[in-house]
């Protein structure tokens, strides 16, 4: 049975159109819809509800020793405060997720995860710590709002002493008071754009929405769903777990190599990752050049070559233009390369662009 976050009733008062996602009942859009909610995000601000992520909490001694073990990046020099991309690994070096792990101190940190994986996750991460670290999940404890847009700051400093908020990109402040609310407060987000996303209780979630929501109101803050969220994120090109990556698929064939340290004492999955060498497929980024959208699972092909298969696409409400990510074959990923995409039959034209495809002042 689908579960509801902390703030199923404010989607229903939002007038949003639920649809089951990760096991969840969520929003896939509002009565704005999804090109409004895209553009929100782009030109003023948009906020989400993102409480079906999943979060666990690692402490004790050996916490900093189990992460890396378990991580594909290395977490050994991070400031308390900092927050850092990297990816489970099966022992084949297969992706079993991606995440960020937020420091609080040398033997407390959080690590945030799929919804869809977060089962998964906890029973893989819990089955291969060290010693001396515990793994809680807190996931149902916590409501997770993410604030999007280039006025995303001005939102928040309404509510709250400015000072106090992240200064920088994958930041992070513990102990925020926003509009008489505990948050920490994150300087990352899911869209391409400029943004926050804050953590509270999730008895506080609903009176943090509205709060954010009459903060916003002057500036053209509206709330966005699950539609807008993934249209954002193909824009600015991030890769979406069972799409980008999966168990079959190499955090370093679709391009996360910037959050693997190959170099650090060995992580679950780093003697298959070596012992594989150079991939060889990897993403790229497509743009049709002829009629028609792209959609994930269609194949791409160089004359009667098949060279990959596409992994999410879209119509960009930003840039108003068909796009795509695939993998393909190494050899062809030359950017300016002219391919054509197999679409129910039909073939469209495309050439492969560098990415992403969108990126904010």
């Amino acid at each position: 049975m689908d579960r509801k976050t902390p703030l199923y009733d404010i989607h229903i008062a939002e007038g949003g159109k639920i649809v089951p996602f990760a096991g969840y009942l969520l929003p896939v859009h509002y009565e704005t819809g999804i090109i409004a909610e895209h553009e929100a995000v782009r030109t003023a601000a948009g906020m989400f509800d993102v409480s079906h992520m999943g979060e666990f909490l690692l402490t004790g001694p050996t916490a900093l020793d189990s992460l890396n073990h378990l991580v594909t990046n290395d977490y050994s020099a991070m400031p308390v405060g900092r927050a850092r991309y990297g990816v489970l690994c099966t022992e084949d070096g297969g992706c079993i997720d991606d995440l960020i792990v937020y420091k609080f101190a040398d033997d407390e940190w959080l690590m945030v995860v799929n919804a869809s994986n977060r089962l998964k996750d906890f029973a893989h991460i819990s089955e291969n710590l060290l010693a001396g670290t515990h793994c809680e999940d807190v996931s149902d404890s916590i409501a997770q709002i993410a604030l999007q847009g280039p006025c995303s700051r001005d939102v928040l400093a309404k509510l709250c002493d400015a000072d106090r908020l992240p200064a920088a990109y994958y930041t992070c402040t513990r102990h925020v008071d926003v509009a008489g609310i505990d948050a920490l407060v994150s300087q990352t987000g899911y869209t391409g754009e400029f943004g926050y996303e804050l953590y509270v209780a999730a008895d506080t979630g609903a009176e943090l929405w509205w709060a954010l929501r009459e903060a916003g109101r002057s500036c053209g803050l509206i709330p966005c769903g699950l539609g807008a969220r993934d249209t954002l994120r193909l824009e600015a090109s991030m890769p979406l777990y069972g799409h980008e990556m999966d168990e079959t698929i190499s955090p370093l064939e679709c391009g996360l190599d910037f959050g693997v340290r190959l170099d650090k004492d060995g992580f679950i999955g780093r003697d298959a990752l070596i012992a594989a060498g150079k991939p060889a497929r990897c993403r790229v980024g497509l743009e049709a050049a002829g009629r028609g959208i792209i959609r994930e699972h269609q194949d791409v092909y160089i004359g009667d070559e098949r060279i990959g298969h596409t992994t999410s696409g879209t119509f960009a409400p930003h840039l108003r233009k068909a796009i795509a990510m695939a993998l393909v074959g190494y050899g062809h990923a030359t950017i300016g390369t002219e391919v054509e995409v197999d679409v129910r039959g039909r073939r469209i034209a495309a050439v492969i662009v560098p990415m992403p495809f969108y990126k904010h002042a």
